[in-house]
């Protein structure tokens, strides 16, 4: 079983060997992928970020799985106006992937946007061609809070080997595009 709780000062060095090696790919965030251990953290933990982990059962942990295997950051999408709508992203041990920690992660800040009081999910800068990420927020558990695809921007992203890949799918629980027209 998966436990998300927020995420401690203790927690820093689980954070960066999860978030080092997704900088260095530089394939699904459009993130520096020269940045230190320091600039990483301030970024994930910086702003308005509410920081969680996700961490396996001691039982479920080895040294090939550490106990810390995903990381997600809540905040809200814009100031002002734009406040009502959360925004996250995660990233999660490679070590760790397929084992439904993304979907958990997911699930969760769904649930913590909603009791924080916000209306709407937004994901800014998805790269199109991250499946996983596919996988995870088309499946019908999440279609069922009212999540959908609102729209893909014309402009491709400019990161990774696969520079022109497609950002920006956008999930709103409520139902409606986050700018509330459909």
């Amino acid at each position: 079983m998966i436990t998300i709780r927020p995420a401690e000062a203790r927690d820093d060095d689980d954070i960066w060997s999860i978030l080092e090696p997704i900088l260095r790919d530089g394939e699904t965030y459009a993130l520096p992928q020269h940045w230190s251990r320091a600039e990483a953290l301030g970024f994930w933990r910086g702003g308005a970020h509410t920081v969680f982990v996700a961490e396996l059962p001691a039982d479920a942990a080895s040294a090939a799985a550490p106990r810390v295997v995903g990381t997600y950051y809540l905040q809200p999408n814009q100031k002002g106006g734009g406040a009502h709508v959360a925004n996250c992203g995660y990233a999660t041990l490679a070590q760790a992937r397929g084992r439904g920690i993304a979907r958990a992660m997911c699930l969760h800040s769904l649930d913590v946007a909603r009791q924080q009081g916000y209306r709407a999910m937004q994901f800014n800068f998805v790269v199109a061609t991250n499946e996983r990420r596919g996988r995870v927020v088309e499946e019908p558990r999440l279609r069922g809070r009212r999540t959908r695809a609102a729209g893909v921007p014309p402009s491709g992203a400019r990161i990774g080997r696969r520079a022109g890949d497609v950002p920006g799918v956008v999930r709103d629980r409520t139902g409606k595009k986050a700018n509330g027209r459909d």
